[in-house]
């Protein structure tokens, strides 16, 4: 249970990296269409700005969750799982109210499903 639980933080920190790639690199196009935008909110200045600094924020929690699996031995590791698989479904929840309807699909229902198997690898 707990390299399943692995296996969903890597997908998650997958998402991720592409979630921050999109953000700090996508064209306007692609992210009005990525992240249910008006274009021409996107090709705002300050809005390029706020979504690269979004992106760094994405890119750098894809990092952690991958050295947390390499670095942190179990039983910690499970603990860490929880906690980041946590993180993003809060996030995920607060983005799926606030943002898009879509964010409750692709971010807080993965994250959501980590916490469950990796709970559920407490005990199992």
């Amino acid at each position: 249970m707990s390299t399943f639980s692995t296996i969903l933080l890597l997908i998650l920190a997958v998402e991720h990296l592409v979630i921050a790639f999109m953000e700090i690199m996508g064209t306007p196009e692609k992210q009005a269409k990525a992240f249910d935008l008006a274009l021409a909110y996107v090709k705002q200045p300050e809005a390029r700005i706020s979504m690269a600094n979004q992106g760094i924020y994405n890119g750098m929690l894809a990092i952690i969750i991958i050295f947390a699996q390499i670095l942190i031995t179990q039983p910690n590791l499970i603990y860490i799982n929880i906690l980041l698989a946590s993180f993003i479904t809060v996030v995920g929840f607060f983005g799926g109210l606030t943002a898009t309807k879509k964010i409750f699909l692709v971010q807080m229902t993965p994250g959501l499903l980590a916490v469950i198997v990796s709970t559920l690898a407490l005990y199992f």
